[in-house]
């Protein structure tokens, strides 16, 4: 058995070493966790598994004489580059890149532990003007994203009173949604809570 690891909710706020987990493949965009433009993204095959996987698309750059037009051969190369067909998105390699440097700087352990504190803090705020946090808050499960409701109030009308003030939330299955990072600080759960108590 494989396993492939979706790991766009997590990756750049959670600690994660595929060198010591069993994850044959992984895969995520870079611009949530990562704060990266669309369209760049991640994918890691561990090398014993580079012949099982087929290529959907090849092109001239997923092969060894990558170039070389003249060069008809189809001999894909012995790395995950071989899964790159065509023209890479360069601008938006070089702006993920400068995210992953930013991000590193840091670190994964610093991030994640920054991250769960603003969510604790952040919860403990939401449940102090009376909302019901639906996420997780156990140690082990706790998430950076936070999922609420305000009872009696529609969740797309605070939704778009949060936008007014510069407060970006999403709605997902009749709740509001938030998803706060290590840069954020106390002004801005200031802001969400005076967006949703009327009092900005």
């Amino acid at each position: 058995m494989l396993l492939l690891v979706d790991a766009i909710q997590a990756l750049g706020v959670t600690p994660l070493d595929v060198r010591q987990t069993p994850i044959d493949f992984l895969a995520a965009d870079g611009h949530k966790w990562l704060l990266g433009p669309e369209g760049a993204g991640i994918f890691y095959v561990k090398r014993e598994h580079l012949e099982h996987l087929r290529p959907l698309m090849v092109g001239w750059n997923s092969v060894v004489q990558s170039g070389d037009f003249t060069r008809l051969d189809y001999q894909l190369k012995p790395t995950a580059t071989r899964y790159e067909g065509g023209s890479q998105n360069m601008v938006g390699l070089l702006g993920f890149g400068a995210s992953l440097e930013l991000l590193a700087e840091y670190g994964p352990r610093a991030i994640h532990e920054r991250l769960v504190d603003v969510t604790d803090l952040l919860c403990e705020r939401l449940a102090g003007i009376g909302a019901s946090i639906a996420s997780s808050r156990e140690p082990l499960r706790k998430s950076g994203i936070v999922s609420f409701e305000m009872p009696g109030q529609d969740p797309q009308i605070l939704r778009r009173e949060l936008l007014e003030v510069g407060v970006v939330a999403n709605c997902r299955g009749g709740r509001l949604r938030t998803s706060p990072h290590a840069y954020t600080n106390e002004s801005d759960l200031e802001r969400l809570m005076a967006g949703l108590t009327g009092k900005s």
